[in-house]
Formats: structure tokens, C-alpha cells, sequence
């Protein structure tokens, strides 16, 4: 039953980027479906972020939001894949559950896929990296800054980023969970800010 909870997750998730415009969307839609994994999603020890990912995921009826609510004891929740490339205190915002890449837990050379989660009240400063990535917000919502739009994004909506594209987030009260995905040149060495803490959305 909770292996179906997790797979039902992954389903949800897939269609999201089968809808994609950008046919990396549904590549790596398309990779998920079609890549078994090695590993079990048992159910894992409850992390710090834990009831605010809950609470959060409870605000919305987004199909991810109500797939990823009921298989959070399954959800491999850790840190950022570049944390090491960032400051503390901003590795101290997000928590991070990596579902597919080059290192697993679904193994793809190609492609990298997983969940964000980002505390209320929080500023993630501008940054790019080489990947093409797109996100689809599942629950709450940001200001967000994608290249030289900015504005208020809520559950349902897809943001593109392009390689090499500057982009920035600020939560407000609900924070935010969203899915992520990254094609193309999907190396973590180039992922950089380009701005101080509390630079171009601050309030």
C-alpha cells in the first residue's frame, strides 16, 4: 500500500512534465516512468521540516501536493545537491528530496528530478547554473524572479528557467513546496550566485 502511495507520487509528477512545452518536460517524464529503482522508498525516520512540509501541502489541492502529502513518510527529504556551494544560512532554508539523477535514488545520466521545500518568510538570492530547469509550484507560493520577470507565483504554475538564466524566490507566510527539474548539462559545478543575501526581492 505505501509503495502504491509513492508510485501514485511519481505518476502525478510525470504528467505534470508530459504537459511541459519544452520537450525536456516530457523526456524527463519519460525517463521516470520507464526507470525502475534499485532502492525501496520505505518509510524514513520524520525530519525537522517535517509538519511544516505537511502543513503547507495541507493548504493546497494540487494533484502533487495531495499525492506527496499522503507518501511523505516516503519522501527521501535531505539536503540541497549543492549545498556545499552555498552559504549556511541559505542551505538553512530549503529542504531538498532528490527522486531521480546521476546518483540516484532513481538512477538517470541525464536528467535530475525532485521536491522543494522552502521555509516561510525566506529569500533564496539570484543564482543560475547550466541546467535547464523548470519548476511547477504544488503548494503556497513566491515572489519569483526568472530573468527579468518577476511576480507572485502560486500552486499550478510552471517556471522556466533557460541555462544560465538568473533566477530568485521570496516566500511569504506559507512557504512553498514545488517540483524541480534540470535537463541538458545537468553538472552541479557551475551552479553560482550572482548576488548578496537579501538583494533583488527584498521587500
Amino acid at each position: 500500500m505505501k509503495h502504491d502511495l509513492f508510485q501514485a507520487m511519481l505518476e502525478v509528477i510525470a504528467v505534470e512534465y508530459e504537459a511541459e512545452c519544452d520537450p525536456l518536460g516530457p523526456h524527463t517524464a519519460q525517463t521516470l516512468m520507464v526507470t525502475p529503482s534499485p532502492v525501496a522508498f520505505d518509510p524514513l525516520p520524520l525530519g525537522a521540516f517535517d509538519a511544516s512540509i505537511r502543513t503547507v501541502l495541507a493548504t493546497s489541492n494540487h494533484p502533487v501536493a495531495r499525492a506527496a502529502l499522503a507518501a511523505q513518510e516516503q519522501v527521501p527529504w535531505g539536503s540541497n545537491p549543492v549545498e556545499d556551494l552555498t552559504e549556511d544560512s541559505i542551505a538553512a532554508m530549503i529542504n531538498v528530496a532528490t527522486l531521480m539523477g546521476p546518483d540516484g535514488p532513481i538512477p538517470a545520466p541525464d536528467v535530475r528530478l525532485g521536491l522543494v521545500y522552502m521555509r516561510p518568510d525566506s529569500y533564496y538570492p539570484l543564482h543560475l547554473h547550466d541546467a535547464d530547469e523548470t519548476y511547477v509550484i504544488v503548494a503556497g507560493q513566491a515572489l519569483w524572479k526568472a530573468g527579468e520577470d518577476v511576480r507572485m507565483r502560486g500552486a499550478g504554475e510552471m517556471i522556466h528557467h533557460p541555462s544560465l538564466m538568473p533566477h530568485a524566490f521570496r516566500t511569504g507566510p506559507e512557504g512553498f513546496l514545488a517540483i524541480w527539474r534540470w535537463s541538458g548539462d545537468i553538472n552541479t559545478h557551475s551552479y553560482a550566485f550572482v548576488e548578496d543575501l537579501g538583494g533583488v526581492l527584498s521587500a
